[in-house]
């Protein structure tokens, strides 16, 4: 992870801002989500941005071209979920299953050092790391918090995010960016 509080990001602009999607599933749709194309081309691509993942993953990584089509059929399911959450509309059987498919394999493992600090036993599979984005999406979309994930309210940004702001009323990728834009076109109208 970038740091506490989110993902350093790029635009197509080339305006860099941070966007915090406030959970691990919702943070994997970055993987596709925000520019044309995929992100994760090849397995390097996808063993790189484990690393800079909410979870942490320091160590080995382990992926092969096989994981990158998984990732995809996760990613697909996880945005067609928020999508829908975000629009307060019911889910598709398809989207569950991929879900709890992914969830079925062993998660990474957890460690503790020496210093009391967590870390992961590794190497960490990308079917591992899948299987923990797959949990924490089931996590998100079975429980309560489910009402709150949200579209960004900029005029065509693709993001999605789990509003974790204490009154619930987030409703920017990132206040830099769409939040920003926004008060310029208030200010001028």
């Amino acid at each position: 992870m970038d740091g506490a509080g989110g993902m350093t990001l790029t635009a197509l602009d080339g305006q860099r801002f941070r966007f915090d999607a406030g959970t691990l599933c919702l943070e994997f749709l970055l993987t596709g989500a925000i520019e044309p194309g995929e992100r994760l081309r090849e397995p390097a691509d996808f063993v790189a941005w484990i690393g800079r993942s909410r979870l942490d993953v320091e160590g080995d990584v382990l992926a092969g071209q096989g994981d990158l089509v998984a990732a995809e059929r996760l990613r697909g399911a996880i945005r067609h979920l928020a999508e829908r959450a975000a629009r307060r509309e019911g889910y598709d059987t398809a989207d569950l299953r991929a879900l709890n498919e992914a969830a079925a394999a062993p998660p990474p493992v957890p460690v503790i050092g020496a210093a009391l600090e967590r870390g992961w036993s590794y190497p960490v599979t990308a079917t591992q790391f899948l299987s923990a984005v797959a949990r924490d999406a089931i996590e998100l979309f079975s429980g309560p918090l489910v009402r709150r994930v949200r579209r960004c309210a900029g005029e065509r940004c693709p993001l999605l995010f789990l509003d974790t702001s204490r009154p619930g009323n987030r409703r920017w990728c990132s206040m830099s960016r769409c939040g920003n834009r926004q008060k310029l076109r208030t200010r001028r109208a």
